[in-house]
């Protein structure tokens, strides 16, 4: 059995996440608590107590998100579990690299939060608040959805921001020229074309400005060498080099999150299970739409590190 831990995206973030798992192990209220520190706030208590609408604002999400993953692979660590023994690659969905990173030694968990919270921050004031938009696109090919923003260009920036595979992908760019894509999906042949409640324009080339913040924050942090290696959301290749780490989280900032081809990338290199490490399960959902070949496993509770580690260990 080959093994990757994949890491959880925006949107699989919920109130009461990581409070069972605080109030269980002591090793995952340290995380909270250092989280808490790095950014100066009690980030812990709104992720477990909320609201709702503070914890999906972007620059609390990404650190929250990482937080409940690193409590998770704290604990595991606690019990015996060595990434490096016993796990071939780390992968995550758009801020969920940084927690595979995080995870792999990367980065600090204090350096991954105060990261997040720049990127949260700066991908926010990218973009004025609805002058950019996203939608889902259900039921078209790659090569259709991505023609569909080729046209859409006539109306503003239009590019895919997510292949999350199974059928479904996400664009991205100004509002009017993504309804426009949208519409021009649907005649197409697109099963439903959604315009997302997002708050800015996410992985889009009018994410810049951000882009940008990226490069000089990640430029000064500590990089180590990943335990074990990471596969980029951009390049889906497995890497190592710190640098060039550091320079494909600056691109994916305004590029294309590759998840489909990461899941492939995976059953075409034997791996035949995939953890999801942390709140939610959306990437086992999309790894059981994307490929027979694996098999997904969701670990965000006690039960499920248990019966984790006992396979693993």
């Amino acid at each position: 059995m080959t093994v990757a831990f994949t890491f959880p995206g925006q949107g699989s973030q919920a109130v009461g996440m990581g409070k069972a798992l605080a109030e269980s192990y002591p090793e995952a209220r340290a995380v909270f608590d250092e989280v808490d520190d790095a950014l100066g706030e009690k980030l812990s208590a709104l992720m477990f107590e909320g609201p709702e609408d503070q914890l999906t604002l972007t620059a609390n999400a990404q650190p929250a998100l990482m937080a409940v993953s690193m409590a998770v692979i704290r604990v595991m660590e606690s019990q015996g579990l060595k990434l490096e023994d016993k796990v071939a690659y780390v992968a995550g969905h758009s801020l969920g690299e940084y927690s595979a990173l995080c995870a792999a030694g990367t980065f600090s968990i204090t350096d991954t939060a105060k990261l997040l919270r720049i990127r949260g921050n700066a991908m926010q004031a990218a973009v004025p608040v609805g002058q950019g938009g996203m939608a889902a696109i259900i039921g078209l090919e790659h090569a259709d959805v991505f023609n569909v923003c080729d046209q859409a260009t006539s109306e503003g920036a239009c590019q895919i921001a997510n292949d999350n595979g199974g059928g479904q992908i996400v664009i991205s760019g100004t509002k009017a020229a993504v309804e426009l894509a949208a519409k021009l999906a649907t005649e197409r042949g697109a099963k439903r074309a959604i315009m997302l409640p997002v708050s800015a324009p996410f992985h889009s080339s009018l994410m810049a400005p951000a882009a940008n913040a990226m490069r000089e924050a990640l430029a000064v942090v500590e990089k180590n060498v990943p335990v074990v290696p990471v596969i980029a959301n951009v390049r889906v290749a497995p890497e190592k080099n710190p640098q060039e780490i550091a320079d494909l989280l600056v691109e994916q900032v305004t590029g294309q999150v590759r998840w489909r081809e990461t899941i492939e990338w995976f059953a075409s290199h034997e791996v035949t299970t995939l953890y999801e490490i942390g709140s939610g399960k959306v990437l086992t959902g999309l790894a059981r739409r994307i490929s027979k070949d694996v098999t997904g496993v969701t670990v965000g509770t006690a039960e499920e590190i248990d019966a984790t580690l006992k396979v693993l260990l």
